[in-house]
Protein backbone atom coordinates (compact mmCIF):
# COMPACT_ATOMS: atom_id res chain seq x y z
CA UNK A 1 0.00 0.00 0.00
CA UNK A 2 1.18 3.25 -0.72
CA UNK A 3 1.82 5.64 2.06
CA UNK A 4 2.73 9.56 0.56
CA UNK A 5 3.21 11.61 3.73
CA UNK A 6 5.34 15.10 4.30
CA UNK A 7 5.07 18.67 3.42
CA UNK A 8 6.71 20.21 1.53
CA UNK A 9 7.54 24.13 0.40
CA UNK A 10 8.23 24.86 -2.84
CA UNK A 11 7.94 27.47 -5.87
CA UNK A 12 6.99 27.53 -9.42
CA UNK A 13 9.79 29.02 -11.54
CA UNK A 14 9.53 31.59 -13.62
CA UNK A 15 9.25 28.71 -16.82
CA UNK A 16 5.75 27.34 -14.93
CA UNK A 17 8.37 24.42 -13.80
CA UNK A 18 7.35 22.53 -10.24
CA UNK A 19 9.92 20.72 -8.71
CA UNK A 20 8.48 17.63 -6.78
CA UNK A 21 11.00 16.67 -3.77
CA UNK A 22 12.88 13.20 -4.02
CA UNK A 23 11.58 13.09 -0.53
CA UNK A 24 8.31 12.35 -2.36
CA UNK A 25 9.63 11.03 -5.41
CA UNK A 26 11.37 8.39 -3.71
CA UNK A 27 8.21 7.32 -1.44
CA UNK A 28 7.16 5.69 -4.81
CA UNK A 29 8.06 2.57 -6.14
CA UNK A 30 8.03 2.47 -9.95
CA UNK A 31 7.90 -0.86 -10.24
CA UNK A 32 4.37 -1.12 -8.47
CA UNK A 33 2.97 2.33 -8.99
CA UNK A 34 4.62 3.17 -12.49
CA UNK A 35 7.07 6.07 -13.36
CA UNK A 36 5.00 8.02 -14.92
CA UNK A 37 2.20 10.76 -13.24
CA UNK A 38 -1.41 12.13 -13.73
CA UNK A 39 -1.90 15.27 -13.14
CA UNK A 40 -5.70 15.77 -11.96
CA UNK A 41 -7.83 18.57 -10.42
CA UNK A 42 -9.46 16.60 -7.88
CA UNK A 43 -11.43 17.10 -4.92
CA UNK A 44 -11.90 20.42 -3.77
CA UNK A 45 -10.20 21.85 -6.68
CA UNK A 46 -6.83 20.74 -5.23
CA UNK A 47 -4.40 19.98 -7.88
CA UNK A 48 -3.28 16.02 -7.79
CA UNK A 49 -0.29 14.35 -9.05
CA UNK A 50 -1.11 10.56 -8.83
CA UNK A 51 1.27 7.67 -9.76
CA UNK A 52 -0.08 5.91 -13.03
CA UNK A 53 -1.25 2.95 -11.56
CA UNK A 54 -3.12 4.83 -9.02
CA UNK A 55 -4.85 7.11 -10.87
CA UNK A 56 -6.16 4.58 -13.35
CA UNK A 57 -7.59 2.82 -10.61
CA UNK A 58 -9.30 5.63 -9.76
CA UNK A 59 -10.57 6.81 -13.04
CA UNK A 60 -11.40 3.26 -14.38
CA UNK A 61 -13.43 2.51 -10.89
CA UNK A 62 -15.88 5.13 -12.23
CA UNK A 63 -18.94 7.33 -10.34
CA UNK A 64 -20.06 5.65 -7.22
CA UNK A 65 -22.55 2.94 -7.74
CA UNK A 66 -25.45 4.80 -6.42
CA UNK A 67 -24.79 7.80 -9.08
CA UNK A 68 -27.64 8.71 -11.55
CA UNK A 69 -26.50 7.67 -15.27
CA UNK A 70 -26.19 11.56 -16.14
CA UNK A 71 -23.54 11.89 -13.29
CA UNK A 72 -21.97 9.04 -14.12
CA UNK A 73 -21.35 10.19 -17.62
CA UNK A 74 -20.01 13.41 -16.60
CA UNK A 75 -17.82 11.75 -13.48
CA UNK A 76 -16.34 9.46 -16.33
CA UNK A 77 -15.73 12.66 -18.35
CA UNK A 78 -14.52 15.10 -16.32
CA UNK A 79 -11.99 12.30 -14.91
CA UNK A 80 -10.52 11.74 -18.30
CA UNK A 81 -11.08 15.41 -19.57
CA UNK A 82 -9.05 17.30 -16.45
CA UNK A 83 -6.48 14.72 -16.22
CA UNK A 84 -3.09 15.04 -18.34
CA UNK A 85 -0.32 12.35 -18.30
CA UNK A 86 2.92 14.13 -16.93
CA UNK A 87 6.61 12.93 -16.55
CA UNK A 88 9.31 14.77 -14.40
CA UNK A 89 12.07 15.92 -16.26
CA UNK A 90 15.38 14.58 -14.58
CA UNK A 91 15.76 17.19 -12.14
CA UNK A 92 12.39 16.22 -10.78
CA UNK A 93 10.19 19.22 -12.55
CA UNK A 94 7.00 19.10 -13.41
CA UNK A 95 5.65 21.70 -15.83
CA UNK A 96 2.34 23.40 -14.79
CA UNK A 97 0.37 24.95 -17.44
CA UNK A 98 -1.30 28.22 -17.22
CA UNK A 99 -4.64 26.88 -17.27
CA UNK A 100 -4.51 23.95 -14.75
CA UNK A 101 -2.54 27.08 -12.37
CA UNK A 102 -5.62 29.31 -12.69
CA UNK A 103 -8.30 27.03 -12.26
CA UNK A 104 -6.33 24.97 -8.89
CA UNK A 105 -5.82 28.69 -8.15
CA UNK A 106 -2.00 28.56 -7.56
CA UNK A 107 0.46 31.34 -7.24
CA UNK A 108 4.06 30.84 -7.15
CA UNK A 109 4.18 29.34 -3.59
CA UNK A 110 3.43 26.16 -3.30
CA UNK A 111 3.00 23.14 -0.78
CA UNK A 112 3.27 19.82 -1.98
CA UNK A 113 1.28 17.02 0.76
CA UNK A 114 1.78 13.95 0.68
CA UNK A 115 -1.74 12.31 0.71
CA UNK A 116 -2.01 8.61 1.16
CA UNK A 117 -2.04 7.51 -2.44
CA UNK A 118 -1.00 11.15 -4.23
CA UNK A 119 0.62 13.82 -4.05
CA UNK A 120 -1.87 17.22 -3.27
CA UNK A 121 -0.21 20.76 -4.99
CA UNK A 122 -1.90 23.81 -2.84
CA UNK A 123 -1.26 27.18 -3.00
CA UNK A 124 0.86 27.57 0.16
CA UNK A 125 -1.66 30.31 1.52
CA UNK A 126 -4.26 28.04 0.92
CA UNK A 127 -3.16 25.08 2.98
CA UNK A 128 -2.14 27.36 5.92
CA UNK A 129 -5.39 28.06 6.34
CA UNK A 130 -6.50 24.55 5.45
CA UNK A 131 -4.31 23.80 8.33
CA UNK A 132 -5.39 26.32 10.69
CA UNK A 133 -9.08 25.30 10.04
CA UNK A 134 -8.73 21.51 10.57
CA UNK A 135 -5.94 21.32 12.82
CA UNK A 136 -8.08 20.99 15.71
CA UNK A 137 -10.60 18.03 14.37
CA UNK A 138 -7.66 16.48 13.19
CA UNK A 139 -5.55 16.48 16.80
CA UNK A 140 -9.34 14.64 18.58
CA UNK A 141 -9.48 12.28 15.78
CA UNK A 142 -5.96 11.39 15.89
CA UNK A 143 -6.31 11.26 19.76
CA UNK A 144 -9.73 8.94 18.91
CA UNK A 145 -7.46 6.51 16.73
CA UNK A 146 -4.77 6.49 19.03
CA UNK A 147 -7.09 5.07 22.00
CA UNK A 148 -9.14 2.77 19.58
CA UNK A 149 -5.44 0.90 18.73
CA UNK A 150 -4.67 1.22 22.49
CA UNK A 151 -7.69 -0.22 23.38
CA UNK A 152 -7.46 -3.37 20.40
CA UNK A 153 -3.96 -3.92 21.49
CA UNK A 154 -4.75 -3.96 24.97
CA UNK A 155 -7.38 -6.90 24.38
CA UNK A 156 -5.12 -9.00 21.96
CA UNK A 157 -3.30 -9.25 24.89
CA UNK A 158 -5.83 -10.23 27.13
CA UNK A 159 -6.37 -13.23 24.81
Amino acid sequence: MLMLTGEYEHTVDGKGRLFVTNKLRSQIDSEEYGSDFYLVLGANGILCLYPEKCFKKIALAGAPGTAAPDEAVAFERLSFALASKVELDRQGRLLLGDKIRRRARLSDSITLVGARDHIEVWNTEDWEQYLADNLAQYQQQMMQARKSVLQNESRELDL
